[in-house]
């Protein structure tokens, strides 16, 4: 059986060649629009983007700059009332112990080794007579529990303690007393004269 022509026979090279001429055409047309269509759109992106840019700068202009806050002064007052401390023992700890003065290191150490009993030594006798009892009542509640629960404690409050005795001996040879640490209600006295 032969094949059937019939539905193509009318169609010539010259008609084929102009099909495909207004094909390739409608398709350039096509992409070109396409393309028209996607540059107008990367342009309105890029100017969105630019306009919300801008306003962010414009915002970031109008807002006030971030001020500290008060937990940020009182961490920065703590360190430099620190620093001003650490200057002082250092000065201290560098010049000679002159005749009457207490010695810096036998506080420590006293401090170190007796907890606040060592701050008899150097310290106020307010707050180391109280603070030493304390100890003591302390100490005998703890040795009642598991030295696995009590080395943290101790091992945190001898340092500290110490810490205190070192304080206790730079007060005591700056006055030429025994000063107390913890007086924060120091009542002003009035001059002679006044009520």
């Amino acid at each position: 059986m032969a094949p059937d022509h019939a539905i193509v026979s009318g169609v010539s090279a010259d008609d084929d060649r102009e099909i495909l001429a207004r094909m390739a055409a409608l398709e350039a047309e096509v992409k070109a629009e396409a393309d028209a269509h996607r540059v107008r759109k990367d342009q309105a992106l890029a100017k969105l983007r630019a306009q919300k840019a801008k306003q962010l700068e414009e915002r970031q202009a109008l807002r006030p700059k971030p001020r500290k806050t008060d937990d940020e002064l009182d961490t920065a007052m703590m360190v430099a009332r620190g620093a001003k401390l650490a200057k002082t023992a250092k000065d201290e700890i560098s010049r000679p112990r002159e005749k009457g003065e207490k010695s810096w290191l036998a506080s420590s150490a006293l401090s170190l080794f007796l907890g606040p009993i060592g701050w008899l030594y150097a310290g106020s006798l307010r707050e180391a007579i109280p603070a030493g009892f304390l100890w003591l009542i302390a100490m005998a509640i703890l040795s009642k529990l598991p030295w696995i629960l009590v080395m943290p404690v101790i091992m945190v409050a001898l340092p500290i303690s110490a810490i205190g005795g070192f304080v206790y001996a730079l007060q005591y040879n700056r006055h030429g007393k025994r000063t107390r640490l913890f007086d924060k209600d120091e009542k002003k006295k009035l001059p002679s004269g006044e009520p």
